[in-house]
């Protein structure tokens, strides 16, 4: 188990604003590998992670058992597999901080180009069609990303943000959607050795974080205005690619 004062004192809020996002406002979880990665290697903050995620989803899914639209999980789940799938295959082979640069450029090109739209006069208000298409690309990026570094939120959000859902019906839809994705990672992570008796120990000290942290992602969920609400998610889901990129590209060197 991790003893030292350092890695506590970014793990603990980390963990705190990963059951924020698990609670409804997605975009905070992934800042939490890279925050912790501060202070451990990229690898083990993931698999340190996961028993965690998988806890916290438990309280997820309970809060949103009745808030979740069954027809997106039909098209997002397959994408989901392969991607996790493919990132079983990459894993060893593709460099953290390429997935980093390429995660936080995806998100942050989004976010802008949804606050660019009223300049550009597009009409916001009208949710663009349902696509499959869509919808199984994205969940393959969401699923690989996850696999990788629990970075998973930022795609699937650019698939699901431009479709205006209700607030709390969006909430539960990514809540049982990282619930299934991390379950099913459990095995390769345990396959792989990502997940170790020394890092699950540190996990079962750090576990009580997690319903607290889902209780105020529900409580924020909740009383935020819709509006609000997804202006917040573009801010956060910036804010999250803004860090991936930075942490991608001083990996690699380049700043």
């Amino acid at each position: 188990m991790i003893t030292d004062a350092a890695f506590y004192a970014l793990t603990v809020p980390a963990v705190l604003l990963t059951g924020i996002s698990k609670g409804g406002l997605s975009g905070l979880g992934a800042l939490a590998v890279p925050m912790m990665a501060l202070v451990m290697p990229p690898g083990e903050a993931a698999g340190l992670m996961l028993p965690i995620l998988c806890l916290m989803d438990l309280f997820g899914l309970w809060a949103y058992r009745h808030s979740w639209s069954r027809a997106q999980m039909a098209v997002l789940l397959p994408g989901a597999l392969l991607g996790i799938g493919l990132g079983v295959l990459a894993f060893g082979h593709l460099d953290d901080d390429a997935v980093r640069v390429i995660i936080g450029a995806i998100s942050i090109l989004f976010s802008i180009n949804q606050w660019l739209r009223p300049l550009l006069q597009r009409k916001l208000a009208e949710a663009p069609p349902p696509s499959q298409a869509k919808g199984f690309f994205w969940s393959g990026m969401s699923g690989f990303t996850s696999f990788l570094a629990h970075a998973g939120g930022p795609p699937i959000m650019v698939y699901l943000l431009p479709l205006r859902m209700e607030k709390m019906l969006l909430a539960g839809t990514t809540v049982v959607f990282f619930g299934v994705v991390n379950y099913v990672k459990l095995v390769p992570y345990f396959w792989l050795g990502q997940i170790n008796m020394a890092n699950f120990s540190t996990a079962l000290v750090l576990s009580p974080l997690a319903p607290l942290g889902i209780w105020l992602g529900v409580w924020l969920t909740k009383r935020v205005p819709e509006a609000l609400f997804y202006r917040a998610s573009y801010i956060l889901l910036f804010a999250a690619g803004a860090k991936l990129l930075y942490d991608g590209l001083k990996g690699m060197g380049l700043l």
